[in-house]
């Protein structure tokens, strides 16, 4: 979400401060006549629900006002420090910190630049072959690293294929974007909210291998259809200009021999590791899921002991601190709606209005999920819901969060990080801005296809079981 707050005017400033602050008041004052007449109670769902706000009008102070709604947090008394500890995920925080470390290791070594050239060197190249694999490629990207890290590599890929056809880069953008939060949903690597939700709900890298994986690629195929169909006068124009450079005997672009083996050996080893983290630990006798927080951090220690004279780099440059730091304040604000028994009161009226069928249930959380994650960090509105989830206790509501969380990020241009990231490389390259209505009547029907699609699923898997 790309906010513009520091060079609002001050009316405006003051504009939007009064609809953060007003909302919540509401929120808290609407909480004391809804059952939680605690002040804790109250100064937990309102501030949590300052952040979400924040989110919103100002995303470029979204931390400055996590930090502020934190201390109030604690000076009110609302956790103690030793509950803010425990609330924060620092388990997943090590994760991610790891995982950015290697994803920093593996850019050094050409392993990403050596798939971008692989596919440009392709034979019988086309318009539907280009997109097939773009789709394809931005989506296993994410599953193996994060989907920050795949559309950054998968759009130098777009910008280099469409500045030599000389053909808009917008529509393959567009496309890369969603066929890489598509894939997120794949594994516990491809976004913050699969390691959010594999830690708190006991999932294994397997779990999600045999549930997850095969309704993202379900997904992923609903996606591709509706991409063919709605791009067509684009890859048609695509195919044209391939055809007219191939007439001149031109490729897409130079080609150079990059050493990519130690990288992709690198690669394969780190997720076999992680994938095998549940046959591991059953083996050396340790906690559920300890090796797959361990694996990334081991693997990315001994990379900066072979690569130290580039060790700092990847810790102050490749890790984001400003997004981690972000999510241990909300992670720890979400923990203090449990510690006051917000999620519980909220949860025990969520089951007398919806009741308690995982049927009934799983569409709903899944739907109500994609549409905030369409306007607000998914990462919010996930860790906002967990907490009820670990409630009701329902194996199937905890995919229906995931798929809702990831999917619905594709309904508008600010629905998640991959999104933020791509608008930000094409205005930087290009000056030219992607409206909201031109992503919206596009990302609306993914989102609503894509997510009808893993609701389905969903739903006979609970039959099934």
């Amino acid at each position: 979400m790309q906010d513009n707050s520091n060079k609002i005017s001050l009316k405006q400033l003051g504009i939007r401060l009064t609809i953060m602050v007003g909302i919540s008041v509401l929120v808290g004052f609407i909480s004391s006549y809804a059952g939680l007449g605690e002040s804790k109670q109250i100064l937990a769902t309102s501030i949590f629900t300052l952040i979400i706000s924040a989110t919103l009008l100002f995303w470029n102070f979204r931390l400055a006002i996590a930090f502020i709604g934190m201390a109030i947090i604690l000076a009110g008394n609302v956790l103690t420090l030793e509950q803010f500890i425990n609330s924060a995920e620092l388990d997943i925080i090590l994760f991610l910190i790891g995982m950015m470390t290697l994803v920093g290791v593996l850019k050094d070594l050409g392993l990403f630049s050596w798939i971008i050239q692989s596919i440009i060197k392709m034979k019988r190249m086309s318009g539907h072959l280009f997109i097939i694999v773009l789709m394809f490629m931005s989506a296993f990207m994410a599953c193996l690293v994060d989907e920050v890290t795949s559309i950054v590599f998968m759009l130098a890929l777009i910008f280099q294929v469409c500045d030599t056809l000389k053909v808009s880069p917008t529509p393959y953008v567009i496309i890369s974007v969603v066929a890489t939060n598509i894939g997120s949903s794949g594994t516990m690597l491809g976004n913050p909210i699969g390691i959010l939700i594999g830690t708190k709900a006991g999932f294994s890298f397997i779990d999600f291998m045999v549930t997850a994986f095969p309704i993202m690629l379900i997904s992923l195929g609903g996606a591709l259809i509706i991409v063919l169909l709605w791009y067509r006068k684009d890859i048609l124009l695509f195919t044209e200009r391939l055809e007219a450079r191939r007439k001149m005997l031109i490729g897409l672009g130079p080609l150079i021999q990059i050493p990519y083996k130690k990288g992709l050996f690198i690669l394969i080893a780190a997720v076999l590791l992680i994938a095998l983290h549940h046959n591991l630990e059953e083996k050396l006798g340790v906690a559920k899921n300890t090796l797959l927080i361990v694996a990334p951090l081991a693997i990315s220690g001994i990379l900066m002991i072979w690569k130290n004279e580039r060790a700092r780099h990847y810790i102050e440059s490749e890790v984001e601190w400003w997004t981690l730091l972000f999510f241990m304040m909300l992670f720890a604000v979400a923990g203090s709606l449990e510690k006051t028994g917000v999620t519980q009161q909220i949860a025990a009226n969520f089951i007398n209005t919806f009741g308690n069928n995982p049927l009934v249930l799983a569409p709903i959380i899944l739907f109500i999920t994609a549409a905030g994650s369409a306007f607000v960090d998914n990462i919010v509105f996930v860790a906002a819901f967990i907490p009820i989830v670990k409630e009701i206790g329902a194996e199937s509501l905890w995919w229906a969060l995931m798929f809702g969380g990831c999917f619905g990020g594709n309904i508008t241009l600010i629905g998640s990080t991959a999104n933020i990231v791509a608008l930000g490389m094409i205005e930087k390259r290009y000056h030219k801005h992607i409206t909201f209505f031109e992503w919206f009547r596009f990302g609306i029907v993914i989102g609503i296809v894509t997510c009808i699609i893993a609701c389905i699923a969903i739903m006979l898997l609970i039959l099934l079981r």
